[in-house]
């Protein structure tokens, strides 16, 4: 039996970018009721109008919390299962380019790529690397997201005998 983690996987269905971005937007909602909900309790509101605050945060800068937590959150999942709860509902996986484990460079990279810059990952990856559906933080962390082909049970592949 092998470990989860370090699973090869020789039949490379690469995902359809649709499931991609459903399983993407799970992982957004989810993060963000989260991030809403720790807003509520610390500051007892969901008002996210913050112009009149003291600190005067530029529009820009309120998405930068945000993304940070997205990252953190891409980076322990994928790099732990190789998957976030959006893939896993969506049975997608994210592997290195031979199908392997990603190493932590390539998570955090590619983490990076959707957490702060996906509309320009993504449409940089259309026009460069369609061939293997990557986005540009993809290729440059050398992953790739595939489709986890249905699981079979491992008992229905045991044949017993006697001596």
């Amino acid at each position: 039996m092998t470990d989860s983690n370090s699973e090869i996987f020789r039949d490379i269905i690469l995902a359809k970018w649709s499931d991609r971005f459903l399983a993407w937007l799970i992982d957004v909602i989810i993060i963000s009721s989260i991030l809403w909900l720790i807003v509520a309790v610390i500051f007892g509101t969901f008002d996210s109008d913050w112009s009149g605050s003291i600190m005067m945060i530029p529009e820009w800068a309120s998405f930068t919390p945000a993304s940070v937590l997205f990252l953190c959150y891409w980076i322990i999942l994928e790099y732990k299962t190789g998957q976030s709860i959006g893939k896993k509902i969506f049975r997608l996986k994210l592997v290195n380019i031979d199908g392997k484990s990603p190493s932590l460079m390539g998570v955090i990279v590619s983490s990076f790529g959707k957490s702060f810059l996906l509309p320009i990952d993504f449409i940089l990856g259309l026009i460069f690397t369609n061939e293997k559906r990557q986005r540009i933080f993809n290729k440059i962390g050398d992953t790739i997201v595939l489709k986890i082909k249905e699981e079979q049970n491992e008992s229905e592949n045991i044949k017993y005998t006697k001596d």
